[in-house]
C-alpha cells in the first residue's frame, strides 16, 4: 500500500498543492493555513525521501529522489518563512519558485532517457518554465491575474508530466 501511495499520491497531491497555492493568491485561504500545508507537505516529502531511497538510487529514479530531497529542504525553508519576521518573504518565495523549477530538471531527465514520450516531458518542463516566468511577471507591475495564469501553468505542466509518469509507468 505504502508502494502504491508513493506511485500514485504525486497525482493528487500535486495539482492540489497548486491548488492550494492559487486559492492563497486569491486570498481564499489564510497564510496560516498554507503554513499548516508546508508543514504536512515537509512530512508526506520526508516520508517519502525515507521510504523511497532504497528504490531511487539509479538512473531516472535517483534525480527524482534527489529533486525531492531538495524540495523538503526548500519546503521546510518555506515553512520557517510564514513564522520569522525579517527575511520572510525570500524563504516562501525560494518554496514557490523552487517548486516551479525543480520538478522541470526531472522532467527534462525523463524526456533525455526516453524516446516515447519524450515530448510530453519536455511540453511539462517548458509549461512549467514558462509559468514561473509568467508568475515572476507579476513582481514587475503585471496585474495580479497574470501571476495566477502562471501559477496555473506550473500546476498543468507539473500535473500532466507525473500523471503520465504514473500511469504509464
Amino acid at each position: 500500500m505504502l508502494r502504491q501511495a508513493r506511485e500514485f499520491g504525486p497525482v493528487v497531491l500535486i495539482p492540489l498543492a497548486w491548488i492550494v497555492v492559487i486559492a492563497t493568491h486569491l486570498g481564499v485561504i489564510a497564510g496560516d493555513t498554507l503554513f499548516v500545508a508546508h508543514v504536512v507537505m515537509s512530512v508526506l516529502l520526508a516520508v517519502f525521501v525515507v521510504t523511497g531511497r532504497a528504490e531511487m538510487r539509479t538512473g531516472t529514479l535517483r534525480v527524482w529522489w534527489r529533486i525531492i530531497a531538495v524540495g523538503l529542504v526548500v519546503t521546510l525553508l518555506g515553512a520557517i518563512g510564514f513564522r520569522i519576521g525579517t527575511g520572510r518573504r525570500p524563504l516562501q518565495a525560494l518554496a514557490l519558485f523552487g517548486w516551479m523549477i525543480l520538478p522541470s530538471v526531472g522532467f527534462v531527465d525523463i524526456a533525455r532517457r526516453k524516446t516515447e514520450p519524450a515530448w510530453v516531458y519536455l511540453g511539462a518542463a517548458v509549461v512549467s518554465l514558462l509559468g514561473a516566468v509568467v508568475y515572476a511577471g507579476g513582481f514587475l507591475g503585471a496585474p495580479p491575474s497574470v501571476s495566477i495564469v502562471g501559477l496555473v501553468l506550473v500546476g498543468l505542466g507539473q500535473t500532466v508530466a507525473i500523471a503520465d509518469a504514473a500511469f504509464r509507468y
